[in-house]
C-alpha cells in the first residue's frame, strides 16, 4: 500500500497556499504555490488554490490530475481552528483518498518542534500563538481583523493606514512612510476609508513592506510601529510559556522584521523551527496513510 500512496502537505494561508508532494518514504516529488487559502475568504476560494497548487505539484512529478486519487493530504488552513469553517470543510467534496484538515498553525507548530512539546507564534499575514503540549493543542489570539491578529503584515497594514488619516486630519505630525501612504491614495481620505471598507488582510498585509522598508530608513512612525508589533508578538509568547510551551519558535514572513525588537522574556524561549508547516502537514499526512494501511 505505501509503494502507492502520495503524500501531500498544504499550507493554506491568507497571502499564500502552498504544496509539497512526496513519497511515502518522504522523497519530494513536486512543490507548487497558489493564492491566499484562509477558509474565512470563502470555501470555494481555498479549495480552488489549493486543488491548483496540488495539481501543480503532481505536474512536477510527471503525473497526470488522476493521481490525485492516490494522494492522503493534510490540508492546513488557516480559519480551520473556527469549528464552523472546519465541518464546512470537512464536508466539502475533494478528490484525495483522504484528507485531514487541521489550521496552518498547528502544522506549524508539529513541522517547528517535531515531536516535542513547543509552540510557535506565526507572524505572518496574521498573526497567532499555538502551542502542543502533551499531545493536546493550545491557542492564543489569531481571531482575525480587526478584532484580532495584533503584530501581523495585516495589523501593520491597518495601523499604517490608520496613522496616515491622521496625519490627514492634523491629529498627527508626517512622516516619510505616512507621506507615502498618503500618496498612493492621491492624498484623499475618502479613497482610504473606501478601500479599507473591501480590502482583505491579505491586501492590508501588502502595505506591511511599506512599513519595513521605512523602518530601516529611520522613519519613527514605522519604527514605532514594529516595536508596537513586537510587543504584541511578545504578549502572545507569554501565553503560550504561561501554558507550559517553554520552546518557542518564530515563523511567518513578518518575524524576521519583528524578531530583533522583542523582550529578553521571549527571545530566552526561541529556538530555530526545525520544518515549516509544510513539513507538520506531511507528518500528518504519513500518520494518516499508516492508519489506512493498518485498516487494509
Amino acid at each position: 500500500m505505501h509503494a502507492n500512496v502520495l503524500l501531500l502537505g498544504i499550507d493554506g494561508g491568507g497571502t499564500s497556499c502552498r504544496a509539497r508532494l512526496c513519497t511515502f518514504s518522504g522523497e519530494v516529488l513536486g512543490e507548487a504555490a497558489t493564492g491566499p487559502a484562509n477558509l474565512r475568504l470563502g470555501l470555494e476560494q481555498g479549495f480552488s488554490a489549493l486543488l491548483d497548487a496540488a495539481t501543480q505539484a503532481l505536474e512536477q512529478a510527471g503525473l497526470p490530475p488522476a493521481h490525485l486519487t492516490r494522494v492522503v493530504a493534510c490540508l492546513a488552513l488557516a480559519g480551520a481552528s473556527e469549528p464552523t469553517y472546519l465541518a464546512s470543510a470537512q464536508a466539502y467534496p475533494h478528490p484525495f483518498r483522504q484528507a485531514v484538515i487541521v489550521t496552518d498553525a498547528h502544522a506549524a507548530c508539529l513541522g517547528a518542534h517535531e515531536q516535542r512539546d513547543g509552540g510557535v507564534v506565526v507572524i505572518g499575514t496574521g498573526s497567532i500563538g499555538w502551542a502542543v503540549l502533551r499531545g493536546q493543542p493550545y491557542r492564543v489570539g489569531g481571531w482575525g481583523l480587526p478584532v484580532s491578529d495584533e503584530g501581523s503584515g495585516a495589523w501593520l497594514g491597518c495601523e499604517a493606514l490608520r496613522r496616515t488619516l491622521w496625519a490627514l486630519d492634523g491629529r498627527a505630525s508626517w512622516s516619510g512612510l505616512l507621506r507615502a501612504l498618503a500618496a498612493a491614495f492621491e492624498n484623499d481620505p475618502h479613497l482610504i476609508v473606501r478601500w479599507t471598507q473591501a480590502a482583505s488582510p491579505r491586501e492590508f498585509g501588502s502595505l506591511a513592506p511599506r512599513v519595513f522598508e521605512h523602518a530601516g530608513l529611520g522613519d519613527p512612525v514605522a519604527q514605532e510601529l514594529l516595536a508596537l508589533a513586537a510587543h504584541h508578538i511578545d504578549a502572545l509568547a507569554a501565553a503560550l510559556v504561561e501554558a507550559g510551551a517553554t520552546r518557542l519558535a518564530l515563523v511567518g514572513g513578518c518575524a524576521p522584521f519583528t524578531r530583533p525588537l522583542l523582550g529578553e522574556a521571549t527571545r530566552s524561549h526561541l529556538v530555530e523551527p526545525a520544518g515549516d508547516a509544510l513539513h507538520g502537514a506531511l507528518q500528518i499526512a504519513r500518520t494518516a496513510a499508516q492508519s489506512l494501511a493498518r485498516v487494509a
